[in-house]
């Protein structure tokens, strides 16, 4: 029996290839890959094939170098191979975010013991670009308001299959925290949610301080195991 990784591909195939956008924006849809789709078979099954419950980390969307060319939330084509065993084609290149990710599951532990406990998803599951670069949902009124039952419909999906209810954890301190929670009050998936602070701050702009950040996150998501 498949468990919870049955549920999370059923999931992923779900996602529709095209969403109406406004003008000027594009959608990551990375999904209709055969290679995404073997990766992300391997990735749910060797992780998830249990019948637990996780607690839910939501970032803000795909990226174009981490989830928006493997399929998997914050994981990039070489810490596919490296730190999870799952050699693949992808070009090879490291995504901030994923780095910050990855250190601070192998700090837990490693994927088999963190993958057990999390789930790592995001807020809007398919990314955008405008322009040739990464876009996020809340980056306009008109994306946001267009996507926002999609949004909706996507996160309620997920948590009524395999969430432990007792907290969720936004990945990102702004932005993505603010929507997250109002979202979450209108529609109570979660008792609480809490903000963390986004990996592609910390690399790009906290670096010195990369240690704290990552004891907050073990400090944080120890608290409820």
């Amino acid at each position: 029996m498949g468990g919870v990784a049955d549920h999370i591909l059923s999931f992923y195939a779900s996602l529709p290839a095209s969403l109406s956008l406004p003008k000027g924006i594009d959608l990551i849809y990375p999904f209709g890959d055969k290679d995404v789709g073997r990766v992300l078979k391997i990735f749910y099954k060797k992780y998830y094939s249990d019948r637990g419950n996780r607690l839910f980390l939501l970032g803000i969307n795909p990226g174009r170098f981490g989830a928006g060319m493997t399929g998997v939330p914050f994981t990039d084509p070489i810490l596919l191979a490296e730190h999870c065993g799952i050699e693949n084609d992808f070009e090879q290149k490291h995504e901030l975010s994923s780095v910050f990710i990855h250190k601070m599951i192998a700090a837990m532990g490693g994927p088999d013991i963190f993958y057990k406990q999390f789930y790592i998803s995001s807020v809007c599951p398919l990314g955008f670009t405008k322009e040739g670069k990464n876009y996020n949902y809340y980056d306009s009124e008109a994306l946001y308001n267009a996507i926002e039952p999609f949004i909706v419909e996507s996160i309620t999906s997920q948590v009524n299959r395999f969430c432990d209810r007792r907290v969720a954890f936004s990945i990102g301190q702004g932005k993505n925290y603010k929507i997250f929670k109002s979202l979450n009050e209108e529609h109570q998936w979660f008792d609480i949610v809490l903000p963390l602070p986004h990996p592609r701050w910390v690399m790009q702009y906290k670096r010195k301080s990369l240690d704290i950040h990552l004891s907050t996150y073990i400090t944080s998501l120890s608290d409820y195991l």
